[in-house]
């Protein structure tokens, strides 16, 4: 995503800065990159030990105060479980963290940009983008779709920051075998999507990302992803409360990441991320954490994510 069309000086600029974003973009988009040694065990539950913030998170993982508020709350009912954010508020997350939805994709863009059309279009790295997008939209009316001792089975899984792969295990969608992990390669410096934009006419939605939060919280869900290690799971834990714990996609820093990447590829999908989160049962939970590869069997646990 460093090839926007720019003065020179401009230009440099723009690169070292798409190096220091990239590497966490279309996190859990899109799964962000972990950059050196993983902690095990735990992860994040028992690394960050900084005071939490109102909403019950920490640095990294509350990323920049000042948009924190942006991000999904806990549910408080339970009808409220998997719900969408809906366009008015998607529309207006995005005013606030300085995206615009003229400068988004155009629709012609956007399709054939995640069909792999276009000059310099390619069907594997749309196919990534396209999966990533249906990960972290994941909500009330947009199932996954696994196969389960030979059936096919739905499963709405994001306000809990969780879903279910094409095998049956469930995972954190910045699980290392996730596409939301894999697109990374897509997305980064000379990848595919700055590579499209650049040929497709959509630099200017590129320009628009990088002067949003988007640049900002990349940082904070970069250092997120390095503390968490297999499982990528983190803990909320709210004065007086008892401690809770979600997956890495509902982190407001890794949250508003992916909002704002998906919005300027397309706002109405954007309007499909979850509204609330969700604490993931402890049972649930330990389970993952205990896990050599962060995935348990879908169908052990299904009941209890109901």
């Amino acid at each position: 995503m460093n090839h926007l069309t720019t003065h020179p000086g401009r230009r440099a600029s723009n690169m070292r800065r798409s190096k220091a974003t990239t590497a966490v973009a279309m996190t859990g988009a899109f799964a962000v990159a972990i950059v050196g040694v993983q902690a095990t065990g735990q992860g994040a539950a028992g690394a960050a030990t900084q005071t939490p913030t109102k909403t019950g998170f920490v640095e990294p993982f509350s990323g920049v105060h000042r948009f924190e508020y942006l991000a999904p709350k806990q549910i408080t009912d339970s009808w409220q479980l998997n719900q969408p954010i809906g366009q008015r508020r998607a529309d207006e997350i995005a005013r606030k963290i300085r995206l615009k939805r003229s400068g988004a994709f155009t629709n012609k863009q956007y399709r054939l940009f995640i069909t792999g059309r276009g000059v310099g279009g390619d069907r594997a790295s749309a196919k990534l983008v396209d999966q990533s997008v249906r990960i972290l939209t994941n909500t009330v009316g947009r199932p996954l779709y696994s196969k389960i001792h030979g059936k096919v089975v739905p499963s709405v899984l994001a306000s809990y920051g969780l879903m279910v792969n094409k095998d049956g295990l469930l995972e954190s969608p910045a699980n290392t075998t996730a596409p939301t992990r894999k697109v990374n390669a897509v997305i980064e410096p000379g990848g595919y999507l700055g590579e499209w934009c650049r040929h497709n006419g959509a630099s200017k939605s590129l320009r628009m990302l990088y002067k949003s939060a988007y640049t900002a919280e990349a940082v904070y869900g970069n250092k997120a992803q390095q503390i968490s290690g297999t499982a990528q799971l983190l803990t909320n834990k709210k004065k007086g409360k008892t401690a809770k714990t979600v997956g890495m996609s509902m982190a407001p820093s890794i949250w508003i990441v992916n909002f704002a990447l998906i919005y300027t590829l397309n706002p109405s999908l954007a309007a499909k991320m979850p509204a609330r989160w969700a604490p993931i049962p402890r049972r649930v939970a330990n389970a993952i954490l205990a896990s050599p590869t962060g995935q348990v069997p879908y169908a052990r646990y299904a009941a209890a994510l109901r």
